[in-house]
């Protein structure tokens, strides 16, 4: 299958680097010449328990140098640049190119069907994680870590099982959802409980998940957003809030850093509008009071407006 990783940052890297392994074409597109350049010179470094391993991959900094349409655009470019990167894609997108959005929060599926038609779009959401140790290395955090797609109407159709099958032959456990909106929340619960918090103390997950008081903070903040979720109808496989604590932090090193602490560090603006601020803006909508989720959304604002403009 010849596919495009639109935004291979750390998770795109190893998620595009484990279905290269298997014999994909993937390209990575990225926007960071450095990074580019490092994959095209030496190749991509995958570090997966502590072994380093060498990818050689196809490395681009934009869609047109790939030439021609691919079957697959896996799309996993922060939140806040999903128009202008679909857009960008255009060229690679044909008439039965499927794009399927695995990025957090929620809200990205009517972008990508309002720029290339609702027909082409799948709606995903991975547990796996990633985190870029340099320009052309990434720490991998895919191992048994769960991969949920499906079709926006719930349909069980034969182009989401093939892509299904792709990943799982690569090790990256998929499952077809039937109810991938329910399957989106249950991620977002994931993120609502570690990502801003990560951010704001500037914690790995082996510290973090040390201080009892980020855990009593975390639960709340799910409890919130599931409370939210039950009121506009979400079914949820979620059943208590503490599970989306433990889950964020399976199967992942100490070292892990959640993508809200990646992007901080790196000096660029988060995806909390999409995450703690979409459980805001959807429990407004609900009459649901989510002062926690208000709290954390506030401190990420703050810390982002002290960031080099």
């Amino acid at each position: 299958m010849k596919m495009c990783v639109l935004g291979a940052g750390a998770l795109g890297c190893a998620i595009g680097g484990v279905l290269t392994e298997d014999g994909h074409e993937v390209w990575l597109v990225n926007r960071g010449q450095a990074h580019v350049d490092a994959m095209r010179q030496a190749g991509l470094t995958l570090r997966e328990d502590g072994k380093d391993r060498q990818v050689a991959v196809h490395a681009a900094t934009r869609c047109q140098d790939i030439g021609g349409t691919v079957d697959l655009v896996i799309v996993l470019v922060k939140s806040f640049h999903t128009r202008e990167a679909i857009e960008s894609a255009r060229c690679i997108v044909g008439p039965h190119t499927v794009v399927l959005s695995l990025q957090n929060g929620l809200g990205h599926e009517d972008v990508l069907a309002d720029v290339v038609g609702r027909e082409h779009v799948l709606a995903g959401k991975t547990y796996a994680g990633g985190v870029m140790l340099a320009p052309g290395q990434v720490l991998v955090g895919t191992q048994g870590k769960e991969t949920l797609i499906g079709e926006l109407d719930g349909a069980l159709s034969g182009r989401v099982q093939a892509i299904a099958a792709a990943f799982n032959h690569a090790g990256l456990t998929t499952t077809v959802s039937d109810n991938i909106l329910g399957s989106m929340w249950d991620k977002l619960l994931v993120n609502v409980a570690t990502g801003a918090l990560s951010g704001i103390t500037g914690l790995p997950y082996g510290d973090l998940y040390a201080v009892p008081e980020v855990e009593a903070c975390a639960v709340a903040a799910v409890a919130e957003a599931m409370a939210v979720a039950q009121a506009a109808g979400i079914q949820l496989a979620t059943t208590e809030p503490r599970q989306a604590w433990v889950k964020a932090a399976d199967g992942l090193p100490a070292a892990f850093k959640a993508s809200m602490l990646q992007s901080l560090e790196k000096g660029s603006a988060t995806e909390i509008d999409y995450v703690n601020g979409a459980v805001v803006r959807w429990g407004a909508k609900h009459g649901i009071p989510t002062p926690v989720n208000q709290a954390l959304a506030a401190c990420i604002k703050g810390i982002e407006r002290r960031l080099p403009r």
